[in-house]
């Protein structure tokens, strides 16, 4: 990651400064099972102070430029032990385009085939558990799932479903 402040100049001639943080692409991934339970993965924040559950993502090490399929799969084996035979892309998100430029590209993992997760030495205190749609939707309304790309991907998971 890197900040700068960039001058800038506004239409009506107003110079100023803009704080940019700069972060390499990102993947998340939505696991999904055959019965439709969706696999998340818990751990501590330390921006947040507390522990958040969100779907798996990361990006490549050392700001590595790495296919978005390739950093997909590479995320859920590391975070989750779980292979999938398919991936497919819901679409991507701009993380906080008013402060960054990391951009991030969701996609639905199926097919999937459990193993070890290789978590970074980071991810120890990493925990993982499947949910039902219906319990996924109970902790969005109760604030226990407040990741807002985790959010926004099941905003694009939805609409996917619905075939819009």
């Amino acid at each position: 990651m890197s900040v700068r402040e960039d001058g800038i100049r506004l239409p009506d001639g107003t110079e100023g400064l803009y704080g940019i943080v700069d972060k390499p692409t990102y993947a998340l991934v939505i696991p999904r099972d055959d019965d439709g339970r969706l696999h998340l993965v818990e751990q501590y924040r330390y921006p947040v102070g507390g522990r958040r559950w969100e779907f798996p993502a990361g990006t490549a090490p050392d700001r590595a430029d790495q296919d978005p399929a390739e950093l997909a799969v590479r995320e859920l084996v590391e975070e989750t032990g779980l292979a999938a035979e398919h991936m497919t892309l819901l679409g991507t998100l701009d993380c906080a385009p008013g402060m960054s430029s990391q951009r991030g590209n969701v996609y639905l993992a199926t097919g999937l085939t459990a193993g070890p997760p290789r978590r970074e030495h980071s991810e120890q205190d990493m925990r993982a558990a499947w949910f039902t749609t219906a319990e996924l939707t109970a902790m969005i309304r109760r604030g226990a799932l407040t990741d807002a790309q985790s959010l926004a991907a099941w905003a694009l998971l939805t609409l996917h479903d619905a075939g819009t």
